[in-house]
This record gives structure tokens, C-alpha cells and sequence, in this order.
């Protein structure tokens, strides 16, 4: 197993780390819309927050060897299911492989963000 850390995704905010990658596949940790530089929520919309978790996640799947299109599983987090539709807007313009997928409401996310995402990608 290999430990996965960028610069280009903000750090862990607890004892974990960014992803993993183990043979040829890669698991990140949940992603929040946290600026990478700042470690500040990025976006006051569910939108606006889901494009920068998205790019939370491509740099780390990039920094493990894959990328958005390798992705083969997601799970994703919201803070209120009324998001739903308009989460998937975002979420269809960058996932065209049609991934499977979870999407669950949960009562808080960390930092009281919107959504959060996961995924196993291959290398």
C-alpha cells in the first residue's frame, strides 16, 4: 500500500490520510469543499461547494495515478436531500463514465459543508 498526498487537495483535518492506493486501485478519503490553500469552505451554494470538492478529488486522484475518468465507485454525502437535483447537475459534468454510486443524507458534515464525496478509482 502506498499513502496518496497533494498539495493540490487541502490536508487531512483528522487522523487519516488523503487516499491510498493498494494494487491497482485507488481509495480517497471524503472530500469537503475546503480551498487546498486556505483550508477555508469554498461556495455558500451546494453547487458551488460540489465543484470544489470535485477538484479536491481530481488532484488527489491525479497525485495517486488516476483521474475522475478512472473512477468506478463514488459515495456521496449531503447535507439535505433537497440538494439532490442540483448536486447532480454538477456531478454529471464531470462523471460521464456514469460511476456507481451512494448518495446519502446525513445529519452534518465536518465544518457544517454540504456535500462530501468518495471514491475508489483504478489506476
Amino acid at each position: 500500500m502506498k499513502e496518496i498526498q497533494t498539495k493540490g487537495a487541502p490536508a487531512a483535518i483528522g487522523p487519516y490520510s488523503q487516499g491510498f492506493r493498494s494494487g491497482n486501485l485507488l481509495f480517497t478519503s471524503g472530500q469537503i469543499p475546503l480551498d487546498a490553500e486556505t483550508g477555508s469552505v469554498t461556495g455558500d451554494t451546494v453547487e458551488e461547494q460540489t465543484e470544489q470538492v470535485i477538484r479536491n478529488l481530481r488532484a488527489v486522484l491525479e497525485a495517486g495515478g488516476s483521474s475522475l475518468t478512472g473512477v468506478i465507485k463514488t459515495t456521496c454525502f449531503l447535507a439535505d436531500m433537497n440538494d439532490f437535483s442540483a448536486f447532480n447537475t454538477v456531478y454529471a459534468r464531470y462523471f460521464t463514465g456514469k460511476p456507481a454510486r451512494s448518495t446519502v443524507a446525513v445529519r452534518q458534515l465536518p465544518k457544517n459543508v454540504l456535500v462530501e464525496i468518495e471514491a475508489i478509482a483504478e489506476i
